[in-house]
């Protein structure tokens, strides 16, 4: 008896239950949409029960705000590889891009986030989650370009965040641009992206030409 307790407070063994959840949860979110996907859906697809679903996430609301933290967790060591890695921050940046339009331009990826943002509409909770998590991706980016090695450093605070804002438009509206036009390829949205992207990284004067 005592063995058994102890296996099903395994630490190791609580997160291989959540991952396992988290990934059926995902997986229903995606193909019939938050609403359409309820619990019995998602434990079916599990393959567990939904009292035991229970055991590990109080409602299906705070599954896809796990499933928010982990997409920050993965956001987290995109920006510490970035921070980490020696050299010119525009480079390391402009490389980064491949990644980004590669995650944005994945099929399932791109449905559970277009059924988060749809939520989130509705949705005082996930929007705030969905807040949070932008919130802290536009934090460790403003951390780059303030840090010695970027070139815009010197920028007000509210061209900074200007920047950042365009920049992050371009990123995530791919997602949105790869719904409407499944026949993009990644090199196509390249071609354009690292220019726009490069001159952004740089400095340059937004002064209205004089007349």
């Amino acid at each position: 008896m005592k063995e058994k307790s102890k296996r099903q407070t395994d630490p190791a063994i609580a997160q291989a239950r959540r991952e396992q959840v988290l990934c059926a949860a995902a997986d229903c979110f995606r193909r019939k949409g938050y609403h359409g996907a309820g619990m019995a859906e998602i434990s079916k697809t599990a393959g567990m029960s939904a009292g035991h679903i229970y055991n590990y996430f109080a409602s299906k609301e705070a599954i896809i705000e796990s499933i928010i933290e982990q997409d920050m967790e993965t956001m987290f060591s995109i920006f510490q590889e970035f921070e980490d890695q020696s050299g010119d921050l525009v480079t390391i940046l402009i490389d980064g891009l491949d990644h980004a339009v590669d995650h944005h331009s994945d099929v399932t990826q791109r449905a559970l986030n277009l059924e988060m943002f749809a939520e989130a509409a509705r949705n005082d909770k996930v929007s705030e989650q969905l807040q949070k998590s932008d919130c802290y991706a536009r934090n460790k980016m403003r951390s780059l370009l303030v840090g010695e090695r970027s070139l815009i450093k010197d920028l007000s605070e509210k061209e900074l965040e200007s920047r950042i804002e365009v920049m992050f438009s371009m990123i995530s509206g791919i997602t949105l641009r790869r719904a409407l036009n499944p026949s993009v390829d990644k090199e196509t949205i390249l071609i354009a992206l690292r220019p726009a992207m490069r001159v952004l990284l740089m400095p340059f004067t937004t002064e209205e030409p004089m007349e």
